[in-house]
């Protein structure tokens, strides 16, 4: 019973601290200019949680229904916001599905292989996931807008907007984002299967 009860917190905080890493990306007004960060820290953090319960269970499935628990608790969070009196694109809903099959798919086609899973899986989610984000915040209809015309009441002043910075610094923030998060995931699947092995002690 201590087991399960612990997965269930460690389910909700991982949740918590997935759609909100960061903090500032997960919000129109920094996701857009902060791309790269975005890309790095959303599908690192995906992976770790996701390899971890599907370790844990051994069921090719399980890294999708992780990904669709913070789906859910991020279209709450975008509702509340709205209801606040905010546009409906301030709250970037992050796209983890797709990536999160992508590690299901590796896992049950490699015959539940955890190497596999940690090395393929973890890299199709570096790779998948910013190209899907970057589409989802093309839809936006003005994220520098939304950034400008309604700031957040809780971010400080040395953190509000001055100038949009895509395409500043980087010829290809999805490029950048996809090799970072590729190169990142697979060490950080590495370590989630690692907090799982840890769990069974």
């Amino acid at each position: 019973t201590t087991h399960y009860l612990f997965i269930v917190v460690v389910a909700v905080n991982s949740t918590l601290l997935t759609i909100n890493a960061g903090d500032y990306i997960f919000y129109t007004d920094w996701a857009w200019t902060s791309f790269v960060v975005f890309s790095i820290s959303q599908s690192t953090m995906l992976v770790v949680g996701a390899i971890y319960y599907m370790l844990f269970t051994g069921v090719p499935g399980t890294a999708t229904y992780y990904a669709t628990i913070m789906t859910i608790y991020t279209w709450v969070a975008k509702g509340a916001w709205f209801a606040l009196g905010y546009p409906y694109d301030f709250v970037v809903v992050p796209v983890w599905i797709p990536s999160a099959m992508l590690l299901d798919l590796s896992y049950w086609a490699t015959r539940r292989n955890k190497h596999a899973a940690i090395l393929i899986g973890g890299t199709l989610v570096g790779m998948s996931l910013p190209v899907f984000n970057m589409i989802n915040l093309l839809l936006v209809k003005d994220p520098l807008e939304m950034a400008f015309k309604y700031p957040r009441p809780t971010l400080p002043p040395y953190m509000t907007p001055i100038e949009p910075q895509v395409g500043k610094f980087y010829n290809s923030p999805v490029a950048l984002g996809a090799g970072a998060g590729a190169v990142l995931c697979v060490p950080i699947a590495a370590l989630g299967a690692k907090l799982n092995t840890w769990t069974y002690r």
